[in-house]
């Protein structure tokens, strides 16, 4: 009996959630980046304090789901995050990895799928953080090493979807591409979550036998100039999407075995 009562707060708690952030988006896209946009005139200045309040909403929402007991989390190096002009590349075992991210990241810029700047609960804060939109342009790799160069921290999951049940998925060549192009270093994150849930084809309602635990590690950064040198960008993008492809596998079976 105590642990369906559980189950179902868990349920309860899980939506509860989701509405909170539904409403949160709408809130501040009606409220508080008009405000913004009247108070501050300068765009990019204007672009700073919009990435400043997402990130401290999403901390306030993490928060939140760990004080409902819908989940707990831990993360390793932390400290590797808080610099400027960092390419961190993760994978995306869960729905809320971005949420998780952008929290962690100070002036965190994304690579988000265009539909969501329409989006009634997402597109304000998207436009108002400048954040770039994927539109499948040829452009995209030129404004991601743009952001990076100009100071922002850029967030990017290689996989481009939620990874499958069975762990990572195919690992596109975008991010790699930014890397080798731009010669940034890239920062790798691992993220896991135990278990399993929030992932790829599952509705929010389904949730796990117990509060889920995320795992975030942050490693040392990846230089790319191994990967660059005596090949030409698009062999040495294809030699780091392996190298990272190998060491997410590597990361992840160590995680559970």
């Amino acid at each position: 009996m105590a642990e369906r009562l559980n189950r179902l707060w868990r349920v309860f708690a899980t939506g509860s959630s989701f509405a909170l952030f539904g409403i949160g988006g709408v809130l501040l896209w009606l409220l508080v980046f008009p405000a913004l946009s009247l108070l501050v005139r300068d765009t990019p200045s204007r672009g700073v304090v919009a990435r400043r309040v997402i990130q401290r909403s999403f901390a306030a929402f993490i928060e939140f789901m760990r004080v409902m007991g819908v989940l707990s989390y831990r993360v390793e190096n932390v400290e590797r995050l808080h610099r400027r002009g960092l390419l961190v590349l993760a994978n995306h075992p869960t729905l809320i990895d971005v949420v998780f991210l952008v929290s962690l990241v100070p002036d965190a810029d994304c690579v988000v799928k265009s539909r969501l700047a329409r989006n009634p609960f997402t597109r304000g804060p998207i436009r108002a953080s400048g954040y770039i939109c994927n539109d499948g342009g040829p452009s995209l790799v030129d404004e991601g090493i743009a952001s990076v160069r100009s100071g922002r921290n850029l967030v990017i999951f290689p996989e481009g979807t939620r990874s499958p049940p069975e762990g990572l998925g195919p690992l596109q060549r975008g991010a790699a591409n930014m890397a080798v192009r731009g010669g940034l270093a890239v920062t790798p994150v691992v993220i896991r979550c135990t278990p399993p849930t929030l992932g790829k084809g599952l509705p929010w309602y389904r949730v796990p036998p117990r509060r889920f635990h995320i795992s975030i590690t942050v490693l040392a950064d990846l230089p790319v100039e191994s990967f660059r040198e005596g090949a030409p960008e698009p062999l040495a993008a294809r030699r780091l999407t392996d190298h990272l492809n190998q060491l997410y596998q590597t990361e992840l079976h160590r995680a559970v075995a």
